[in-house]
């Protein structure tokens, strides 16, 4: 099952939208009576859905600075739109491979999978040149660092996977003009040799964000 609300229309809602509460209801019908786990700082709020495997990132507007560690009641919905969406996988470990993901990841294994996959996004038009001129991507439990570079080029921003795998950073790439960002899980994702090894990392966390304008 897919979900049939383009995620890109969600920008610039407020917390509280209709919209918003549409697509929770789409992940899942029970989501009305999930409470999200919010954390809020003064230049961003996120919504965690640990149970569905979605956050939500709304940035504050017009002069509105929340304190850091605000209560969600206390949050001035009409001063919030939202800028950003992570969607979460599931890390699982490859057969034979003992070793346990960076402690720097705990908080992401508290979100669940997302279930909605594959995660359809369409493309953005003026970005269609640096890769595939698919519409869209979609994005498979199984997708790979190798599949998202067919379809979007090379990317214009990429970091992570120095240091020992026993503590680096997992590697990320983002196509600022595409507004994706993606975060690659398992061993293969940190370590020395993790920019060899990363074309066959399976993707942990994918961020959909307003596409940079050139």
């Amino acid at each position: 099952m897919t979900l049939d609300i383009n995620i890109r229309d969600l920008f610039g809602s407020s917390p509280s939208a209709d919209s918003i509460a549409n697509f929770l209801k789409e992940i899942n019908l029970q989501a009305s009576a999930l409470t999200p786990e919010v954390k809020a700082y003064p230049d961003m709020i996120y919504f965690n859905y640990h149970r569905l495997g979605v956050s939500l990132q709304f940035a504050p507007r017009g002069g509105y600075k929340p304190r850091a560690g605000v209560a969600r009641d206390q949050l001035k919905d009409d001063c919030l739109s939202l800028e950003g969406i992570d969607i979460y996988n599931e890390s699982k470990p490859r057969s034979g491979d003992a070793r346990p993901e960076a402690s720097s990841q705990s908080a992401q294994s508290a979100f669940s999978l997302y279930p909605l996959l594959p995660l359809r996004i369409p493309r953005v038009a003026s970005a269609h040149g640096e890769g595939s001129t698919q519409s869209y991507i979609s994005i498979a439990a199984n997708t790979t660092g190798k599949e998202f570079v067919s379809w979007l080029g090379e990317p214009c921003r990429k970091g992570g996977g120095t240091g020992p795998s026993s503590g680096s950073i997992n590697i990320w790439c983002e196509w600022s003009r595409e507004g994706i960002m993606v975060e690659f899980g398992g061993t293969e994702a940190r370590g020395p040799q993790a920019w060899e090894r990363g074309k066959d990392a399976v993707w942990r966390v994918v961020t959909v964000f307003l596409p940079m304008k050139d």
